[in-house]
C-alpha cells in the first residue's frame, strides 16, 4: 500500500490491504490538535466503490445458481435423445455419420455440465461473520508532517476503511508513529483513551524485524493463535487478521 508520494515510509501496519482504487470522490476530515483549540480541515479524495451487479446477483441467489448446470445438462441430454428419436436416425451411434458425432459431442458436454453442477453443490463456502472490534476509536495523526503528507495519509485511511474490512491502520515512519486511526485497545485505566503505539517496543519485536529483513509483506491470518500478538498491545483484543508491510516510497 502506498500512502503517498511525499513520504518515504519504512514500515506500514494495517489489518487489510487495498487491492484496487476505483474512481475517487472528494471528502474532508477535521483534525483537532491537543496542544491548542484550533482545528484544521484537510480535503482529500477517497475512492468510490464500484459495484459488480452480476456478482451481487450471483451471491444473493447462491441456492439457484449452484444447481443451474445440472438443470442445463439434464435438459440438453433429454433434448439430444428426443431429437435422435424423432429424426429417424438409427438409435445405434455410427462413427461415419456426422449427426452421430455431433450427438456424442453434445452428450459429452451435457454430462460435463451435470458433473460441474454436482461439484458446485458439494462445495459449501464458509460464511464470513463480521467481528466488531473490542476497543475504542482512535484518531491520532502527527501534525509535524507537511499538509500534503497529512492529506495523503488521510486519503489512504479513507480508502481502506471504505472499500475493505480494514478497521485499524498504523503507519510508522522514521521510528515514530505518524498515524493511528480506527479502533485501538482501551487503556487499562478504563478512561476510554486508546493505547498509544510504543514504536521502540514494536521495532524490537520479532514480527517487525522479520518483515524488515525480508522486505516483503507478512500476513497473519489468525492473530489470536499467533505468539507475536503480545508485541501489538495497541490493537483491539479480538483483532482477526493482520498485514505487516514494509513500503518504500519516493
Amino acid at each position: 500500500m502506498e500512502a503517498g508520494t511525499a513520504l518515504r515510509l519504512h514500515f506500514t501496519l494495517n489489518t487489510h490491504i487495498l487491492n484496487h482504487i476505483p474512481k475517487p470522490k472528494t471528502s474532508s476530515f477535521t483534525l483537532s490538535s491537543s496542544s491548542s483549540n484550533s482545528s484544521t480541515v484537510y480535503s482529500f479524495r477517497s475512492p468510490k466503490p464500484k459495484r459488480d451487479f452480476l456478482a451481487d446477483w450471483v451471491s444473493q441467489n447462491d441456492d439457484v445458481v449452484r444447481p443451474l448446470p445440472i438443470y442445463v445438462g439434464t435438459a440438453s441430454l433429454f433434448a439430444v435423445l428426443f431429437n435422435r428419436a424423432i429424426s429417424g436416425i438409427a438409435p445405434v451411434a455410427d462413427a461415419g455419420s456426422s449427426q452421430s458425432r455431433a450427438d456424442l459431442l453434445t452428450l459429452g458436454l451435457a454430462v460435463t455440465n451435470i458433473l460441474a453442477g454436482l461439484v458446485w453443490l458439494s462445495i459449501k463456502p464458509k460464511s464470513i461473520t463480521v467481528v466488531n472490534p473490542q476497543g475504542v476509536e482512535c484518531k491520532k495523526l502527527s501534525t509535524a508532517l507537511p499538509d500534503v503528507a497529512l492529506t495523503e495519509l488521510l486519503w489512504a485511511w479513507e480508502s481502506l476503511s471504505d472499500v475493505t474490512c480494514c478497521r485499524s491502520l498504523v503507519i510508522v515512519y522514521e521510528s515514530s508513529c505518524v498515524l493511528q486511526f480506527g479502533f485501538a485497545a482501551e487503556s487499562s485505566a478504563g478512561s476510554g483513551e486508546a493505547v498509544s503505539v510504543d514504536t521502540d517496543k514494536l521495532m524490537q519485536g520479532s514480527v517487525y524485524q522479520g518483515v524488515m529483513k525480508s522486505g516483503t509483506q507478512s500476513y497473519l491470518a489468525n492473530l489470536s493463535l499467533y505468539p507475536g500478538k503480545s508485541e501489538l498491545p495497541f490493537l483491539p483484543s479480538n483483532t482477526q487478521v493482520l498485514i505487516f508491510s514494509a513500503v518504500n516510497c519516493i
